[in-house]
């Protein structure tokens, strides 16, 4: 997602404390630290887990083995083979009538070492059987019978009742990767976008970087391997993320749409008091570990660590650097709306807060009459502003408004009720969403707290959204937590026939507290900066989203073929056609096969594609010829991403080594040719993980729409897309209004005509038509086509508003 934007700009401001220090002890203190900090949080899961019962396995497991035991004890059997007798001679002699007491609690002491030793095994058996990746590599659909007997060994170890983090201590560590394979694969992907000249002196850095630097670097990558959790992750999250200085909003977050084609309620304050319910109904979930972890194939697990921080979480601006802080529970969230700030309790003496509950303090607030204070409208622009002027600023604001300052950052989340309506209209549905998702990126540039986890937007006619700030963790953990809360607030908690949330209001509950902001002079002037600079990064930004109706991943499934292969090979198609030329790709794909792994870059520019490419374009290559083409650049697009998510991808590697280098002060001019290179056309797939919580064959409309992020480059466009249900793709398309070389229209475009071109490749020639949706609108003249026809089911789940 947003990810790519940071990596491009990323550039490591690295000292040494001293002048006279040895080059390596700087990197060796940040192995040291990065090391310590893994220790750090494994101990505190460790202690999490024991008091909530995870670890080391079930208080039953235990009991089971004791009185299995004691059983045979009774029976004359010692299946200890007298170990328990050694033991007893070793407890204090407390006379006669004690001696049961000294065998009872002989045999519970060797019950706990024999259930820790066959724990520990079984982690150990677990974690061996998990670092074979032989499964990944193989062609789609075929299965070895070495990889049937893993998987039969992996459901055996595993256990039968698994939790959110019952495989943190099994997952393997990620490896790092051959530096010598690293840097041909690198040569490799440049390749189709160099000329000849400029790729032999790419060539001769590299070479010089073998020769020079390379071994050096990857020893002390190899050493923090050993020594920390991950080679890479704790370095990315702190040197992407947390050590940019540029405004979170565009560069750091993305957004997460709401159900495209209906509302389930106009009502803003019962879709609110829904939507908060069911988040907390999750966190809720998160808390116990009911949470079931993601599996691959049903069978291997993606490391859970991410998931810690979704709630009560707030990025905290630094000068130089940021950090998260993470808080162990929160009872309240905070609301803006109309330029003021408010705090909501969610829980009572009795619990969570009833959806009708939170529907009439939602309600409470949107009828309050009371004023804006003076600058307090545009407080939040300073979330907007450059991470060092926010965090200077913010030293002033704990002084004077620390209170209000510590109900934001201290709520679980944050809450923006918005005074405007947004969504799909049928008046200009495609100028209706491109504003539905600014509003949800950007917003007015003072209506959101980026720096919180995420922001839960509310628009006046119900329509929901999420923007997501993104250094605690990556898309597919807060779609998870979206698609959640879609499927219940609308499945499961419902609303009434008037639209207001199921059950009874209370009058008794005290009403939302308003947050009062004492803000000085010099505050005020900073605020009015923010805003305007907000303002400017706000309205640069151009978005475009269409739901491509015409196929989707049923019929590239009847083509034998990867859906996420079949649309990247299609934008590159795409692309070319827009600019004429090729450029390096980025796609984002998890490493969450290892522990505490993140992502890492798919280059999807490969020669392969680039060779389809220019068969399309050539009229002379007939559809046979092209096709051949085409399923060549997907098995190469599918073995680059099995590479990348197996942990032997490009990009997280050269990352490493420079950070590395940037330590040691080594300067390394690959390195650096590596980090001067942009990424023009990044994209991201939104993964669909819990498909069973949506009925879409008897309510295809209600399935999630996705989301978007910007560009990672200035003159340069980001690209997400989802797969609803069987038959429609939905694409999110970002780029900067100031760049005279892109159009987000114009490339959306592209991306239909060349879905349409390659899919006629596997009919015939026939271009497949659209799926009929709604009512046929006139276009807006941003592209061509018409709004998809509205489709029902049976009946809907409940009363819903369409457009």
């Amino acid at each position: 997602m947003a990810e790519a934007h940071q990596a491009v700009g990323f550039r490591p401001s690295l000292t040494s404390d001293g002048a006279e220090v040895e080059l390596s002890a700087p990197v060796l203190q940040e192995i040291y630290l990065s090391g310590l900090r893994s220790w750090k949080r494994h101990l505190s899961r460790f202690w999490n887990d024991f008091l909530t019962g995870v670890f080391p396995a079930s208080p039953l497991s235990w009991l089971f083995l004791f009185s299995a035991i004691q059983l045979a004890w009774f029976l004359q059997l010692d299946p200890s083979l007298g170990l328990m007798e050694k033991i007893k001679e070793l407890l204090p002699d407390w006379g006669g009538q004690h001696h049961r007491l000294r065998g009872v609690l002989a045999a519970a002491l060797f019950a706990s070492c024999l259930w820790g030793a066959l724990i520990f095994t079984l982690h150990v058996a677990l974690r061996l059987l998990l670092s074979y990746h032989g499964w990944l590599l193989e062609p789609h659909g075929a299965m070895s019978s070495p990889t049937k007997t893993w998987l039969a060994l992996v459901r055996i170890f595993s256990g039968r009742k698994t939790m959110l983090f019952s495989y943190q201590r099994s997952l393997p560590r990620q490896p790092v990767p051959s530096v010598q394979d690293t840097v041909r694969k690198y040569l490799e992907s440049v390749r189709p976008i160099l000329s000849d000249e400029d790729f032999d002196w790419t060539s001769a850095l590299a070479q010089e970087f073998l020769r020079l630097q390379a071994s050096l670097l990857q020893w002390y990558l190899q050493l923090k391997s050993w020594w920390a959790s991950n080679y890479v992750s704790d370095w990315w999250e702190e040197f992407v993320y947390l050590r940019s200085r540029r405004s979170l909003m565009v560069n750091s977050n993305y957004y997460m749409m709401d159900f495209l084609y209906v509302t389930p309620t106009p009502v803003q304050a019962a879709r609110a008091g829904n939507a908060v319910h069911a988040l907390l109904l999750y966190r809720h979930r998160l808390n116990r570990q009911e949470i079931l972890p993601t599996l691959l194939m049903g069978m291997r697990p993606l490391c859970s660590a991410q998931y810690e921080k979704i709630f009560n979480t707030t990025r905290i601006p630094g000068v130089q650097k940021d950090h998260i802080r993470h808080l162990r529970d929160s009872r309240h969230v905070a609301v803006f709306h109309r330029g003021r700030f408010f705090r909501v309790g969610t829980h009572s003496q009795s619990g969570l807060l009833s959806p009708r509950a939170l529907e009439q303090q939602f309600q409470r607030i949107l009828d309050d009459p009371s004023p804006t204070c003076p600058q307090e409208e545009h407080l939040a622009a300073l979330t907007a502003a450059p991470r060092d002027v926010w965090a200077q600023v913010r030293s002033s604001l704990k002084i004077q408004a620390k209170d209000a300052l510590e109900a934001v950052e201290g709520a679980a989340f944050f809450v923006s009720l918005d005074s405007e309506p947004a969504g799909l209209t049928r008046e200009d549905p495609a100028a209706s969403l491109d504003a539905y998702a600014r509003a949800l990126l950007a917003g007015r540039g003072h209506d959101r707290w980026f720096d919180k986890s995420f922001n839960l937007i509310v628009f006046s006619n119900g329509k929901l959204g999420l923007s997501v700030e993104h250094s605690w963790a990556d898309c597919p953990i807060s779609g998870h937590m979206w698609e959640f809360t879609l499927a219940t607030e609308c499945f499961q908690l419902g609303y009434s026939a008037d639209g207001h949330c199921k059950g009874h209001p209370e009058p008794s509950l005290p009403q939302p507290q308003r947050l009062h902001w004492d803000l000085p002079e010099k505050i005020r002037l900073s605020i009015s900066l923010a805003l305007r600079g907000a303002k400017t990064l706000s309205g640069n930004i151009d978005c475009h989203v269409f739901p491509f109706s015409h196929f989707g991943k049923s019929f590239i499934k009847r083509c034998h073929l990867s859906s996420d292969s079949f649309i990247q090979v299609a934008l590159q198609l795409a692309h070319f056609r827009d600019r004429g030329e090729f450029c390096l790709t980025y796609e984002s794909t998890m490493t969450r096969l290892f522990l505490e792994g993140r992502t890492e870059t798919v280059r999807s520019c490969t020669r392969e594609a680039c060779n389809f490419v220019r068969a399309m374009e050539d009229k002379e290559k007939t559809e046979p010829q092209r096709r051949a083409l085409f399923r060549l650049a997907v098995e190469k697009h599918q073995a680059l991403l099995k590479a990348a998510m197996s942990g032997q991808g490009v990009d997280r590697h050269l990352f490493a080594l420079y950070i590395v280098s940037q330590f040691l002060h080594l300067r390394s001019p690959f390195l650096d040719q590596v980090y001067s290179e942009q990424w023009q056309l990044a994209t991201s797939q939104i993964p669909v993980q819990q498909i069973h919580l949506f009925d879409v064959h008897n309510y295809p409309d209600y399935v999630s729409s996705g989301g978007g992020f910007g560009p990672a480059d200035d003159h340069g466009y980001g690209v997400s897309y989802i797969f609803m249900g069987d038959d429609t793709i939905t694409f999110h398309i970002s780029s900067k209004k100031s760049s005279t070389k892109t159009d987000s229209h114009r490339l959306g475009q592209h991306i239909e005509d060349a879905l349409l071109d390659v899919a006629s490749l596997f009919q015939e020639g026939q271009r497949p038509k659209p799926r009929c949706r709604g009512l046929q609108e006139e276009d807006s003249g941003h592209r061509g086509g018409s709004l998809p026809c509205h489709r029902r089911g049976s009946g809907a789940p409940m009363k819903s508003t369409n457009f």
